[in-house]
């Protein structure tokens, strides 16, 4: 019986499951701060809306006061707009991402006798997990996105391009087809890539550094110090790429073909030409602030959980 229930707590199945839990928990507590961070990387933009003619720049607002707009000019709850297909896109990515990292650190690539993961290892594994995880869920991010935009739109007297996750997916699918779906993978997973770089590399060394080298157990301190230190690689590492891949995914579209940008080097090319190379990291204090409370309720959750699921800590 023993025997039985580890074999069920080391399969695929099981672990996906954990992380998705997990996710959905940090998502939901976090999400305010990602539709603001989008709604600040938007802001500047080449599909700037005309005026007379003549395009006009949307003003730029810090992030407290594009989240208290957004909640007094569109309403508290707008804070939450999109969060459903973020929750699906968790379910697909981060149960993905999470499952496969771990399959290949330890069945693939292996670790040390001493029980530690080199650091070139977590590298590849951490860049392969994430980037696959994310071209899986490519089109929930692609949903979320674009219904983040919608109270923005409506502000702007613009006519509401979607009105639920499922016209969105129909109203893509109709534009370009099932291939629409994966409009703007390749900023995505190479977005993703890289903030899972940041995240999964840095927790797995720094926390078994910690209880390697210092007097600190397996415990929410050890677990809190790691993921404060992963939001902060993750952030430094994925904002240039997700502000590529915000502005790819939330451009007009004809025939299934973008209107503004050709690709993510062309959308890199013309960011840094019109606004300068800064703007790359426009949105990195939200969107660290953001991955700094979910990757520490995202990691406290998910040790927690395996721990009461009777499977070993990460």
């Amino acid at each position: 019986m023993a025997v039985t229930a580890t074999k069920r707590q080391d399969t695929f199945l099981f672990k996906y499951t954990l992380s998705a839990t997990s996710a959905i928990i940090a998502e939901s507590v976090t999400y305010p701060l990602d539709l603001t961070k989008t709604r600040l990387q938007i802001q500047g933009e080449a599909a700037q809306h005309k005026s007379h003619g003549k395009p006009t720049s949307q003003p730029y607002r810090g992030m407290i006061k594009t989240a208290f707009g957004i909640a007094s000019e569109e309403g508290f709850f707008k804070l939450w707009q999109g969060v459903s297909p973020a929750l699906y896109r968790h379910v697909f990515y981060s149960g993905c991402r999470m499952t496969f990292y771990e399959l290949l650190r330890d069945n693939v690539l292996g670790k040390n006798k001493d029980g530690t993961f080199p650091l070139w290892k977590a590298t590849i594994a951490s860049t392969v997990a994430g980037a696959g995880g994310q071209f899986v869920a490519s089109p929930t991010d692609l949903i979320k996105v674009q219904m983040q935009m919608e109270g923005k739109r409506r502000l702007e007297g613009k006519p509401p391009r979607v009105k639920s996750s499922l016209h969105a997916l129909t109203r893509i699918v109709a534009e370009g087809g099932v291939r629409g779906l994966w409009s703007g993978w390749v900023p995505n997973c190479q977005r993703a890539a890289l903030v899972n770089m940041g995240d999964l590399v840095t927790y797995d060394t720094v926390k078994h550094q910690l209880l390697a080298h210092t007097s600190l157990k397996d415990n929410y301190v050890t677990h809190m110090i790691s993921s404060g230190c992963s939001g902060i690689m993750a952030a430094l590492l994925g904002t240039p790429a997700d502000v590529i891949k915000t502005r790819i995914m939330n451009q007009p579209t004809k025939d299934g073909k973008g209107l503004l940008y050709h690709g993510s080097v062309d959308c890199l090319i013309k960011t840094i030409k019109q606004e300068g190379f800064f703007a790359l990291y426009k949105g990195l204090i939200p969107i660290w602030i953001r991955m700094a409370p979910w990757s520490c309720t995202f990691w406290l959750c998910y040790e927690k959980i395996r721990k009461y699921a009777g499977t070993t800590s990460f």
